[in-house]
């Protein structure tokens, strides 16, 4: 692995030799990544020119992989001379709050719009395949905004895009596109795993969506159940409001999106095993095991890489898609 520190002012440092307990962490929703580590006393220090400050850039990359772009927010130290430092990609700058106001416009529009006008860097951004009809979010965080347009894109398209900083680039990938080539599981790479079966958390078998009409002060109302998993799980409601724009056939391709994602079962895994590069949080990977027979696509939502010495770990939190 090389990490490459550069203080903006035309010199770039490499901080490889010195930096130790590092980690890289990527989460699918709510936050960008991060990249921590430690600089250890004596060797580039010896340097009078060496200097990182906040604000700084940090390169990652491993071989021909670019792991990590992004830039430094906090610098810690004690007496032991080592000196900690925290950095988050691109991402971390959409923690800001605004009010926007959008109409007939689709997640990748939303997103280069954001990015425009916060002087933040796209790369790919397929169009998202669904217009939004309107949408008014006022003094909300931006990563919000944005998840939201990718929400709607869900559920009215059933097309998934995971958002993330790419090597200093904010994109939208679909889910179903970015699929790893090798297993993780029994007798490949997996050391640890913890399976969970829950119907707590995300998981409805009724939807029921109501559309206002102020103009003749009444209302529709459109369900969808499943019986047969009421009768096993009880009764588990998810309740909404629908936009006065959309038409009846709008709303039943909701209605119908949402039981599709929410009837059912949600389980989720979590891994340790032997680390690999091209695991981040958003693609998925094939896992295998025997004992609980599992051999499927599950969706990383959230892996933590960590490094000492030549020994790299993750811990995966994964979901079934």
């Amino acid at each position: 692995m090389e990490i490459t520190l550069d203080n903006k002012n035309g010199k770039l440092w490499d901080i490889s030799p010195v930096a130790a307990g590092i980690s890289w962490k990527t989460v699918r929703i709510g936050a960008g990544a991060t990249f921590e580590f430690t600089l250890v006393a004596g060797g580039i220090y010896q340097d009078k020119g060496f200097v990182i400050n906040n604000g700084d850039i940090i390169r990652v990359t491993e071989g021909k992989e670019q792991v990590f772009y992004g830039y430094v927010f906090e610098i810690s130290e004690g007496m032991d001379e080592a000196v900690k430092v925290k950095a988050y990609d691109q991402i971390r700058y959409l923690q800001a709050n605004d009010t926007y106001v959008f109409k007939n416009t689709t997640a990748d529009q939303v997103i280069k719009k954001i990015a425009n006008d916060f002087k933040l860097k796209v790369g790919t951004l397929p169009a998202a395949g669904y217009t939004i009809p309107s949408m008014v979010e006022d003094n909300k965080k931006l990563l919000d905004t944005i998840y939201k347009a990718l929400d709607l894109t869900l559920i009215h398209s059933g097309r998934n895009f995971v958002f993330y900083d790419d090597f200093g680039k904010l994109t939208i990938r679909n889910v179903v596109d970015w699929k790893l080539d090798f297993v993780v599981g029994d007798d490949s790479l997996m050391t640890d795993y913890d399976y969970k079966r829950s119907i707590d958390g995300e998981t409805y078998n009724k939807v029921k969506i109501v559309q206002n009409n102020k103009k003749k002060g009444n209302r529709k109302v459109f369900i969808a159940q499943d019986s047969a998993n009421i009768a096993k799980w009880g009764l588990l409601q998810l309740y909404q409001v629908a936009d006065e724009k959309l038409n009846e056939a709008q709303i039943n391709q909701s209605l119908t999106q949402l039981a599709k994602l929410h009837n059912r079962e949600m389980r989720s895994l979590s891994v340790e095993a032997i680390g690999d590069i091209r695991v981040r949080a958003g693609c998925s990977i094939p896992i295998f095991i025997e004992r609980l027979k599992l051999n499927v696509y599950f969706l990383v939502d959230e892996v933590s890489h960590s490094w000492n010495g030549s020994d790299h770990k993750m811990k995966l939190k994964l979901v079934v898609f």
